[in-house]
């Protein structure tokens, strides 16, 4: 089928790999010059290198879990899977030169203002304020808003900390190795005060930020020829904001679906919604116990590294 994506993002380039592989037309559409989130910690499970084994070189830093500072105690997270540190943006490099090596033609410089005519398949990958979600009469999602800087100083401890913010989100802290990473995850009209509050009582004194919406309402259309896809389609851990692994599964979903988009939203739904239903209540009880009751928290707790149950 001649197929169109519209974002060369992650999603996007490994659905052009796949589909192209299995012998249909695809052209992405990419309004940037070139391929390479540039916003994004690169923090991802080990499930990656099943999507892209080509990555493992990739990587800068192992993480095996993580502390959540509340105010009166901390509670340390094991990962079921190891967390590895990498360069979003060479990932991305990657996904590129395979989905061209696929067959798929990658157009640059083309900021899409309406469906691309001629394809009997359109895929919207194009990110969190998504040009094709609005297009086909989908509610805008609520957003979260993503802050990300580094310091000049070498961490190479194997746990991330986290300082969870009682309105909701937290604050991170990432060893890479040669560098440390610093960010928030927060609504969007406070997170900027609270992190320059915080590097401020720690002293942390960071010359660049930079910063990316992160969606957090998963939806779908009831579309026979457009589907969505990664941040498009609000796919994202409402723990933590992490969406490339979930945007990946979804993927694979629609690849085994393809052309049958009704079947893909169907299953994906099946899929993510119980997920998601059950990481929100797990989360908000967990900060409500560390900032209510923090005696009741365990000093130790183990999760699955991407699905949280």
């Amino acid at each position: 089928m001649k197929t169109a994506i519209i974002g060369a993002g992650i999603s996007g380039l490994y659905l052009a790999r796949k589909l192209s592989e299995k012998g249909h037309n695809v052209t992405v559409f990419e309004k940037e010059s070139e391929a390479g989130n540039k916003t994004c910690s690169g923090l991802f499970s080990e499930r990656i290198l099943d999507f892209f084994p080509e990555a493992e070189s990739l990587t800068e830093n192992k993480i095996d879990s993580v502390f959540l500072h509340f105010p009166e105690k901390s509670l340390r997270i094991s990962f079921s899977k190891k967390f590895l540190v990498m360069d979003h943006s060479k990932l991305d490099k990657i996904a590129l030169n395979l989905a061209q090596k696929s067959g798929a033609k990658i157009e640059f410089n083309r900021d899409i203002k309406s469906l691309p005519s001629g394809f009997e398949r359109t895929i919207g990958c194009d990110g969190a304020d998504s040009f094709v979600r609005k297009n086909i009469g989908l509610p805008p999602s609520d957003f979260y808003l993503g802050i990300q800087s580094f310091l000049d100083k070498p961490a190479n401890e194997n746990f991330v900390e986290t300082w969870p913010l009682d309105q909701g989100g937290f604050i991170w802290k990432i060893p890479r190795g040669e560098k440390t990473e610093y960010g928030i995850f927060s609504k969007p009209v406070t997170s900027g005060k609270k992190f320059n509050d915080f590097l401020r009582k720690k002293e942390i004194k960071i010359k660049e930020m930079k910063a990316r919406l992160i969606p957090r309402d998963f939806d779908m259309p009831k579309n026979e020829s457009v589907a969505l896809c990664g941040d498009a389609a609000g796919l994202n851990k409402p723990w933590s904001g992490g969406g490339v692994i979930w945007g990946l599964t979804a993927a694979n979903i629609l690849i085994k679906t393809f052309p049958d988009f009704n079947d893909y939203r169907k299953k994906s739904r099946r899929f993510f919604l119980p997920k998601i239903f059950l990481a929100r209540k797990a989360t908000s009880l967990a900060y409500f116990l560390g900032f209510k009751f923090p005696f009741l928290l365990p000093k130790n707790y183990k999760i699955e590294s991407d699905f949280l149950l």
